[in-house]
């Protein structure tokens, strides 16, 4: 039954990580390529990540970004934009796991969140897609690191204090607790 409701919850966040992603977001062109989409549409891909496990978030980035781009293309279909998706929903939980070793917090810390998001845009947000945008488009680091740096800025403040405020409620939803 445990399986089942994270699944079903996982759908849910693919879903709600669409609409943030494709719909409520804000996109920064750059040569006429979108180099930075600005908006809150990882953060359900990582509460999977950080809530269920690992795959769950992998799994989770991956099928929104395969689901966002069918319902709302924009371009062609680039597996590598899936990837970091993917890993943008994995990396958190996996970091937050290893600082919470053995234990599950009932409330997580502030801390190991703020660590479990940098740890994902350092790789992904400053790492991986920078080089994609290089690579596949030409687009040059010195145009499109300014702007993602202060995005990932903002998204290390930010998501940690909206992860925090919605753990437990989703943990209730998710693992059919009593979190508080």
């Amino acid at each position: 039954m445990k399986r089942t409701r994270a699944i079903a919850v996982t759908g849910f966040l693919i879903a709600l990580s669409v609409i943030l992603t494709r719909f409520a977001s804000f996109r920064v062109a750059i040569g006429g390529i979108e180099g930075i989409r600005v908006g809150i549409g990882s953060l359900p891909n990582i509460m999977a990540g950080i809530l269920l496990s690992p795959w769950y978030g992998l799994i989770a980035g991956a099928f929104s970004d395969i689901l966002g781009f069918v319902m709302s293309p924009m371009g062609s279909y680039m597996p590598h934009f899936t990837l970091t998706s993917a890993l943008f929903g994995a990396i958190p939980g996996i970091v937050f796991r290893a600082l919470n070793r053995g234990r599950k917090p009932q409330e997580p810390s502030l801390v190991h969140l703020g660590i479990s998001v940098a740890c994902a845009v350092i790789v992904v947000s400053w790492g991986l897609t920078p080089y994609f945008l290089n690579s596949l488009f030409g687009l040059d680091y010195r145009v499109i690191m300014p702007v993602r740096i202060v995005e990932g800025i903002i998204t290390i403040a930010a998501y940690p204090a909206v992860l925090k405020g919605i753990y437990s409620p989703v943990a209730r939803l998710a693992l059919n607790t009593q979190a508080t």
